[in-house]
């Protein structure tokens, strides 16, 4: 079989050549994405993970969540405990980062005391019956194959929630009374 030669190559029409590409448009998939194949250590992982009982990573939940129990109540992170405070934000800066404030709150809460623990994060008390809801419908569909509703906040709710965290934010840094209740 011969070729043709070089001269011929470049002029036979291709049908891309006939009409330009498309522009792109907003919102239109240019490229798909595919998904490259697993490691060798993620290939493990997800052998363990075939492998491994239903209740397994509920019950790895709770054991963390025990932990955290049993760290807040061994060490007793309240005001005047005499530590320094360790959030690095509020060393650097002085103001209260989203977050200062919650290990004394779930300290708090563990003790039952909510008021005490709205004192010192009050979106982080907001959130957690939420949080305790969306563990056990989970935990009880993948243990028991229980057929409780599934928390789905929809964007909007999402984005509500971080706005609200961000004022929280805001809020709890202002020296101006009432606001200041929430500083820690």
């Amino acid at each position: 079989m011969t070729h043709p030669p070089d001269s011929q190559l470049h002029q036979v029409p291709h049908a891309h050549d006939a009409h330009p590409p498309p522009e792109p448009q907003w919102g239109a998939r240019q490229m798909t994405y595919a998904q490259p194949p697993p490691g060798r250590f993620a290939r493990l992982l997800l052998r363990m993970w075939d492998k491994s009982p239903t209740w397994l990573a509920p019950a790895a939940i709770l054991v963390c969540f025990a932990g955290a129990v049993g760290y807040v109540l061994a060490r007793e992170p309240i005001d005047g405990a005499g530590d320094e405070t360790t959030c690095l934000v509020k060393m650097t800066t002085g103001f209260a980062c989203p977050g200062c404030g919650g290990t004394r709150a779930f300290f708090y809460l563990v003790q039952a005391d909510l008021p005490a623990a709205a004192r010192h994060h009050l979106i982080f008390v907001f959130a957690v019956p939420f949080l305790f809801y969306a563990y056990l419908a989970w935990a009880g569909n993948k243990v028991f194959r229980w057929r409780l509703p599934q928390l789905r906040p929809s964007p909007w709710m999402i984005g509500a929630f971080l706005g609200a965290a961000g004022v929280f934010t805001v809020l709890r840094n202002l020296p101006i009374s009432p606001f200041t209740w929430f500083y820690v």
